[in-house]
């Protein structure tokens, strides 16, 4: 399951090292606000990233809630007849729901499910993200205590120290696993090229904030070209 956030990539990463064939990235995108099972992504930095991997993108859209598990199957099941999928990686950390429907459609389609950051502690997350060499920027922000000066900012270890002072202050999980935040991931170790993103930061609220990507694009590795304005 891929958004090109960092739960998802860094998932991803650690399925590869841990042994695992990546072989096809599927994406369930929800057109509506607020999904409680999916994270909607940027199609255009999608299709890069799938690029940027070297790995087939599958990508189905869902119309409402109410379709959610059922579009999952379907997809579930293309790819498992289509490319030989044995297990569906995930990205979850905490969220039972999301852990249970994931099992339950899995299972129905005859996969097995490997979450391999379920349960890390959520101080450490971000520090161990960033320590596997995955790099990623603030795209959207719907928490308290979240600046927005943080948003099309490439978060470093000192931007995660801020994170957790302000979680700690505020109330909000430093992991963002409860939406306080989307992010989207612009290089990591398995990557050819990087994403240079530009966009314009939009407010919504005090505490609700965006970044409107105006153009995504490939470069080479180790090159950071932002174009974020306020």
């Amino acid at each position: 399951m891929f958004t090109g956030g960092k739960d998802s990539s860094s998932a991803l990463l650690r399925a590869s090292v841990n042994g695992y064939r990546i072989a096809v990235l599927v994406s369930v995108v929800p057109q509506y606000d607020y999904s409680y099972l999916y994270h909607r992504p940027h199609f255009q930095a999608l299709s890069l990233q799938s690029y940027s991997l070297g790995v087939p993108l599958e990508t189905v859209g869902v119309s409402n809630e109410s379709k959610e598990r059922e579009v999952l199957e379907k997809a579930l099941d293309r790819v498992k007849m289509r490319y030989g999928v044995e297990t569906l990686v995930t990205g979850g950390l905490f969220s039972r729901f999301q852990k249970r429907v994931f099992e339950e459609v899995a299972g129905r389609v005859g996969l097995e499910v490997y979450a391999p950051w379920w349960g890390v502690d959520e101080e450490e997350y971000l520090y161990r993200v960033l320590d596997m060499g995955v790099k990623f920027i603030i795209v959207r922000v719907s928490t308290m205590g979240l600046p927005h000066s943080l948003i099309g900012k490439e978060i470093t270890r000192e931007d995660v120290d801020s994170i957790i002072r302000l979680s700690k202050k505020y109330g909000f999980n430093p992991s963002f696993e409860g939406g306080e935040a989307e992010t989207l991931v612009v290089d990591m170790p398995l990557f050819r090229y990087r994403l240079n993103v530009d966009g314009v930061v939009r407010s919504v609220s005090e505490y609700e904030g965006y970044l409107e990507i105006k153009r995504v694009a490939l470069a080479p590795k180790n090159t950071w070209t932002p174009h974020v304005t306020s």
